[in-house]
């Protein structure tokens, strides 16, 4: 659980000590399959795994000297995989680097090891020995885990498996503010994300009390940063081939009705915690997302930095469309309302069938956002034909629960869908260009369409002017 892409591992001890049969269970151990045939590398010095990340086992006892590495193209090996080495005394000083040396010693029945590293990789080391810690502490220490893809943020997931039952571990621990950026405040702090699983479990028992399905939490350290979580499923919202199903929206914009209807007030219980305040989707946390797009989008698309000047007319635009939204119906945002936070649950009734899993981030402000994070979903593709009926679908079930104003959500609507599209362009930029996670470009010219539909929309004329007057919504050349 603690290695990472880049990582070489030293595994020294004598003859018989074990370095094979360790080497094998770690390989085991990151493909989740107990029975993986993993053979020595003894005659052909490396044996390489697709895994979720590549991992390669070497065997240098038969490597005549160390320049021989350059032949196996070890250098390119450990660039983007993870590798464990065997013998790597035979490869003179090329492994000083390693984030990891396990030595393996005789003791008793047993082995000892003793492990060492550089500190970055022992901090993962340690904090994944935390993460144990909690896990026996909750009565699951002899529990399996595995790896369970994350998302884009600081947070990790895991399958822990204990007696045929499931659950989810985050671990997530309390994260810096980060660096001052405007008045004092970073970035984190101006735009209301969350630094710590607090609001987690603050906004799951919130949803939980109002009959909303979100995870059960089994266990908490606060302190530490780990929860341990109901398992609420596997099963997919969209098909089997990636497509939106339509009904599934349908379905999830009446949930997203039900939770407008109900009271959300900005101050929710945490057991032996002071109460967690919800914060708000003021204009200043509106307008710092809004500004990824002209500080990681606009350069990708332009190839130049912006400007102060390009900058300020950027901001001035914005600040139009905002005012435009004063009188915005408001009320809980869970702001990433769509598909891979939803796991369907066909065999349950009502909204049960849609487990909710990303809510940290909860905000009180436009409840129109949500619903554009639905309609165009960031992560697949929905034509405009089906994204209009589900506005309606919301708009129905709003109305069928008493006064509604259709006319003035269709307004904050396509303005939240032009903030949050621009934002999403920006970050998935940032992820490519600060991340390395070039993954995310893929996705552009589907949220450049979602951007262009809600720029249509007469409230945004001051912003679709200012992208179409300095081309930031042309294909960036590759």
């Amino acid at each position: 659980m603690a290695l990472t892409p880049g990582d070489v591992v030293r595994l020294q001890g004598d003859l018989g000590a074990g370095k094979t049969a360790l080497a094998r269970a770690i390989i085991r151990a990151v493909a989740a399959e107990a029975d993986l045939e993993v053979p020595s590398p003894t005659f052909t010095l490396v044996q390489s795994y697709a895994l979720r990340f590549d991992l390669h086992h070497c065997d240098l006892y038969r490597l005549a000297a160390p320049d021989e590495l350059d032949e196996l193209g070890f250098d390119e090996l450990a660039e983007t995989g993870v590798v464990l080495v065997e013998w790597p005394e035979r490869a003179g000083d090329r492994l000083d680097g390693a984030a990891l040396t396990v030595r393996l010693d005789h003791h008793g029945d047993g082995r000892l090891a003793t492990i060492d590293g550089a500190a970055g990789a022992m901090a993962r080391l340690a904090r994944s020995l935390a993460a144990r810690r909690f896990l026996d502490k909750a009565g699951r220490g002899a529990a399996h885990r595995h790896h369970l893809q994350g998302d884009a943020s600081y947070r990790t997931y895991e399958t822990v498996t204990a007696g045929g039952e499931r659950t989810i571990l985050m671990n997530a621990p309390e994260q810096p503010a980060g660096p001052p950026l405007r008045d004092g405040r970073s970035y984190n702090q101006i735009a209301h994300r969350a630094l710590s699983v607090t609001p987690f479990v603050a906004m799951a028992n919130a949803l939980r009390a109002r009959g909303f399905c979100a995870p059960r939490i089994e266990a908490a350290d606060l302190d530490e940063g780990f929860l341990l979580l109901e398992h609420l499923g596997t099963g997919r919202f969209l098909s089997e081939a990636g497509e939106p199903v339509a009904e599934r929206y349908f379905e999830a914009a009446r949930l997203l009705a039900a939770l407008h209807d109900k009271a959300w007030p900005d101050s929710l219980p945490v057991a032996g915690r002071a109460p967690y305040r919800v914060p708000p989707y003021d204009r200043d946390a509106l307008m710092i997302e809004a500004e990824l797009f002209i500080d990681w989008y606009a350069p990708h698309v332009l190839g130049r930095a912006a400007d102060a000047a390009l900058k300020a007319r950027f901001a001035a635009a914005w600040n139009t469309v905002f005012d435009t939204i004063r009188d915005a119906e408001t009320g809980i945002v869970l702001r990433d309302f769509h598909s891979p936070n939803f796991v369907w649950r066909a065999e349950r009734q009502g909204f049960d069938r849609i487990g909710l899993l990303d809510f940290q981030d909860a905000l009180i402000g436009p409840t129109a956002y949500d619903l554009a994070s639905l309609a165009q979903d960031a992560r697949v593709t929905i034509p405009e034909g089906l994204e209009r009926q589900i506005v309606s679908a919301y708009c129905a079930a709003r109305q069928s629960a008493g006064p509604f104003d259709a006319q003035r959500l269709e307004r904050d609507f396509a303005v939240m869908a032009a903030q949050r599209n621009s934002k999403i362009l920006g970050i998935f930029v940032r992820l490519d260009r600060g991340e390395g996670k070039a993954g995310y470009l893929r996705h552009l010219p589907r949220i450049r369409t979602y951007l262009e539909r809600a720029l249509r929309h007469p409230a945004l004329a001051p912003v679709a002017a200012f992208y179409r007057d300095n081309a930031l919504l042309d294909e960036a050349a590759p």
